[in-house]
């Protein structure tokens, strides 16, 4: 008998862990190949993770709402033979027991150290007023040093240039690391668990002083936010941290559009069982600009760009909820009409229904979001990481506009949208990404009325 450790596997290049919602086996079930064993969901996609192997689940590592990483053991599977082989294994590393003690004590000191560090002045009965507390925390003064230091302010208070006073005099007792036991004889990989303690333990007092309370009163309802709804603002909150966004807009003559799908569309559904919309359209649109415009095809690794092979076209799409999930049409530029059709209103309806397989929500290249449905004329949309860029369709109204012919102009009813182009400024410059929205444009409104579908 030997034993096989279910991992939870990859989702997508932006996925690093997913959270587990449900377990559909319990220990001591028997487990078939490609059987169901738990559910997981991330702000992408929910999905079933089979088993790899047949046998007898004998452990459970994790409970339901834990969040698991990628590549983490969730269960132990009990298998009559040999265990399949499981690539990147990581080896056991056997670290001498000397080594263990020498790596506890400088923990130990560390933690010490960076507990003592972070001052509390609020046990002194001596009034500090905040700047003044303030410039001694960033200059390590500790309690007993300040209530040393002579004021010269209303009833003995220290005053900033007391304290500045104090510090140019060189007489600061600051909390430093002034011993500890020698680590040049710890492994190089036991150094940076070292340092990776001290900044932990750092971090939770650093981060203090950045949470802001929210004041409510008995009357307001509080409603906690959905484990998609966090997973979907931290992902957002990332992504605006990482790219530097920068929107041009551009205004569209869809009038050509609107008439040759309003000729078109009852007849196509006769003849394809499937509804003819305006994404389809603008789908095929936006794969011919990506084919014209490669460089908006790729994504930013560090100080390397990778240049996509293939089109991907992520398609927001919005959940009953009120949540959002962008599943992709896989080689777009090599669809038809009809057949960009059949997979946009698939993806679609499996969206709402939630039946979507992870391999659906991943390896977008570029993402298009309708803000239009819901009567918007124009967006300012957040990029999909790793993505440089990502299409707001605006509302389809009908407007007045000059018209220009060769007897002069005039003025007419026509259809017009605003197209919402979001680029990451790191990669992307305002030449590009205004003539990749332009190049869309201008397919959109040299629409052929009498186009065979």
């Amino acid at each position: 008998m030997s034993k096989f450790e279910l991992k939870l596997p990859r989702m997508g290049e932006s996925v690093a862990e997913a959270t587990l919602t449900t377990w559909l086996k319990e220990v001591g079930d028997t487990i078939e190949m490609d059987e169901p064993i738990f559910e997981i969901a991330t702000d992408k996609v929910d999905s079933e993770v089979p088993s790899e192997v047949e046998g007898v689940l004998v452990e459970k590592l994790f409970e339901v709402d834990d969040v698991i990483k990628v590549g983490q053991t969730v269960a132990v599977i009990e298998i009559n033979g040999a265990a399949p082989a499981v690539e990147n294994s990581v080896p056991e590393i056997k670290v001498p027991e000397e080594t263990i003690a020498v790596l506890e004590d400088n923990v130990a000191i560390a933690k010490e150290v960076t507990t003592t560090a972070v001052q509390d002045y609020s046990g002194t009965e001596r009034f500090y007023s905040p700047l003044v507390k303030n410039i001694a925390k960033q200059e390590g003064i500790t309690v007993a040093t300040l209530d040393t230091i002579h004021g010269t302010g209303k009833e003995g208070r220290v005053t900033k240039n007391d304290i500045l006073a104090f510090i140019s005099n060189g007489k600061v007792e600051t909390t430093t690391i002034t011993e500890q036991k020698p680590v040049h004889a710890i492994e190089p990989t036991i150094q940076k668990e070292i340092k990776a303690v001290v900044k932990e333990v750092v971090k939770p007092s650093n981060e203090a002083h950045q949470v802001s309370r929210v004041q409510y009163s008995g009357n307001d309802e509080v409603i906690e936010m959905t484990r998609m709804g966090k997973l979907i603002a931290k992902h957002m909150v990332d992504s605006v941290s990482t790219s530097a966004h920068v929107q041009s807009f551009i205004e569209v003559d869809v009038t050509n559009v609107v008439n040759w799908r309003n000729k078109t569309k009852d007849a196509f559904e006769k003849s394809e069982g499937e509804k003819l919309t305006f994404t389809p359209i603008f789908m095929e649109a936006v794969a011919k600009a990506l084919k014209k415009y490669p460089m908006m095809n790729i994504s930013l690794d560090g100080d390397t760009v990778i240049k996509k092979k293939n089109i991907n076209i992520g398609m927001a799409a919005a959940l009953p909820d009120g949540n959002l999930i962008v599943p992709v049409i896989k080689n777009a530029d090599q669809l038809n009409m009809v057949g960009m059709a059949k997979v946009v209103n698939d993806l679609a309806r499996r969206s709402r229904e939630n039946k979507l397989k992870p391999d659906e929500i991943q390896g977008g290249t570029y993402t298009v979001t309708n803000v239009g449905t819901f009567g918007s004329v124009f967006g300012t949309p957040i990029i999909n990481q790793p993505q440089v860029g990502i299409l707001a369709l605006g509302a389809i109204r009908k407007m007045p506009a000059v018209i220009e012919t060769s007897e002069g102009d005039f003025i007419g009813i026509r259809s017009k949208m605003y197209l919402s182009h979001s680029y990451d400024h790191r990669v992307v410059n305002g030449a590009l990404g205004s003539m990749f929205a332009k190049a869309i444009a201008d397919y959109l409104e040299a629409w052929d009325v009498n186009r065979e579908v």
